[in-house]
């Protein structure tokens, strides 16, 4: 794919390769793409002269270019935010719900009884109450996901938000960009995904993939339980392959590819060997293999965790980024609208038992022990660590707002405001950014679109999220349609 201003972005050994030229332009011009106009000449000019002087121009701005690595907890089903982050004790019984609030690390912020491990963390990270934007056909899971991922709404949606399967047209994953514009500088995974695809009945992976990248820039898919033992035949070394036979194999390879006829040559045989002397460096390292493997952890840390296969996954999250994986994202092990009382966050048929007993412990303990862990081995300071839904629940107990049905104590989908949770990379700690309304029904102050937020994790990687991307059919788009939240940085 041609980026443009394709090599404005900072290399992986931290310097500013040059920008479009003028051969790039004409090509560009001649291909006949609609919105070819001034404002993008303008753009990649400004891209081209920055790119000149090795220097971004959003260099020395609040925040850029603060991290190194993502972790995103994606709580998909959509998790209540006025039952979990943003409680409304004074609201109507109806809305308020069955939950107490209590104190947080954050001055005069309370949050859920449930939630009393995250209440004495939250000085580690930045609580947003409000996010916030308009269906406008998002009103359910996939759609919405693919939106929080991609940074794009899809381009169809059925009348019940249902989407078609994953398409090499799809806008890519936040992950995907992410890893081929920052890969990683060690033989580890540039991007891992687990511990299950994303998914809404039959529809699963939407936003999930990297789409018009390729492939190539898929995640690492580990759809394996981590509280349970891992396979990884796929980075093991066989026991009858030694790791002189392995590169003599890739040496092999080298040379039928470089044997191949000219055209072919010129066509495919770098990309071969970039990718299978990744793959063998990842075998032969065994480095990415060992981060996988949490029989190196104390079990006092992962009983810290939980052992659950969200707390384990968690804890392995970490192991990967200490490796040198750059993006994480470490999914709630649900399908979008499973059983609440089981697995998901989708609390339609019921909200407060599933929440009480199942969901809020295992979120609680899981992602304090994240910011504790990592705050305490020095990571949160290059490493951005986001957990966010694709929306939140209804304010109002037992009503529907999307057209699903609702049991009397069941919450239906709600995109209008929502809460995130951020930390890491000088973002404010023990901050509360935004403030919902006294029903927690929409922002009272500073909102935050999800495309907003996915800016900010662009940002704080050093990526402009202005950055202009050519799509399947070569027409140029934003890397994403938002701003980034500078205000998190206090």
């Amino acid at each position: 794919m041609l980026v443009i201003p394709g090599r404005n972005g900072r290399n992986c050994e931290g310097s500013f390769s040059e920008g479009p030229t003028r051969r790039e332009m004409l090509r560009v011009g001649s291909s006949g793409l609609l919105g070819l106009n001034l404002a993008n000449f303008l753009q990649w000019q400004q891209a081209q002269a920055a790119a000149a002087t090795g220097v971004s121009p959003l260099a020395g701005s609040r925040g850029f270019d603060t991290a190194k690595s993502v972790i995103m907890v994606f709580l998909q089903g959509g998790p209540s935010h006025i039952d979990i982050w943003d409680p409304k004790p004074d609201a109507p019984a109806n809305i308020r719900g069955e939950f107490k609030g209590i104190k947080t690390k954050i001055p005069g912020t309370h949050i859920s009884e449930t939630m009393p491990m995250m209440a004495d963390q939250l000085d580690k990270a930045t609580l947003i109450r409000s996010m916030s934007y308009t269906p406008n056909g998002l009103f359910n899971h996939t759609a919405a996901i693919y939106q929080m991922l991609t940074g794009y709404p899809p381009d169809k949606v059925s009348p019940s938000g249902q989407l078609e399967p994953p398409s090499p047209a799809d806008f890519p994953t936040a992950g995907s960009h992410i890893s081929k514009r920052k890969p990683p500088t060690e033989p580890v995974l540039p991007f891992v995904e687990m511990p299950r695809p994303l998914q809404e009945s039959g529809v699963i992976g939407k936003g999930g993939a990297a789409g018009f990248l390729g492939k190539a820039y898929d995640p690492y898919r580990l759809y394996q339980d981590p509280n349970k033992p891992i396979q990884l035949d796929d980075l093991t070394l066989r026991k009858e392959v030694s790791p002189q036979r392995l590169k003599d194999r890739f040496e092999l390879l080298k040379g039928i590819n470089g044997s191949m006829p000219d055209l072919e040559k010129a066509l495919g045989s770098y990309a071969i060997d970039e990718y299978y002397g990744k793959a063998y460096d990842l075998v032969l390292s065994g480095k990415a293999r060992d981060a996988f493997d949490l029989n190196k952890e104390s079990d006092k840390i992962r009983d810290r965790y939980g052992r659950t296969t969200f707390g384990q996954g968690l804890l392995l999250s970490r192991r990967l980024i200490e490796a040198g994986t750059r993006f994480v994202q470490m999914n709630w092990p649900a399908v979008a609208n499973g059983n609440p009382e089981v697995d998901s966050w989708d609390t339609h048929a019921a909200n407060f038992g599933p929440l009480k007993n199942l969901h809020c412990p295992v979120l609680d303990r899981g992602l304090s022990a994240l910011l504790e862990d990592m705050s305490q081995r020095g990571m949160l300071k290059d490493t951005l660590v986001l957990a966010v839904g694709e929306f939140g629940r209804s304010p109002r107990i037992g009503v529907s707002t999307s057209g699903n049905s609702n049991a009397p104590d069941g919450r239906d989908h709600w995109p209008y405001c929502y809460s995130a949770v951020i930390a890491g990379c000088g973002i404010a700690g023990g901050m509360q950014y935004g403030e919902s309304d006294q029903t927690a029904s929409s922002p009272k102050d500073k909102p935050v679109h999800p495309n907003d937020l996915l800016a900010t994790v662009y940002y704080a990687l050093g990526i402009d999220p202005d950055t202009t991307v050519l799509n399947h059919l070569n027409q140029p788009r934003e890397l994403v349609k938002g701003k980034p939240v500078v205000g998190l940085w206090g």
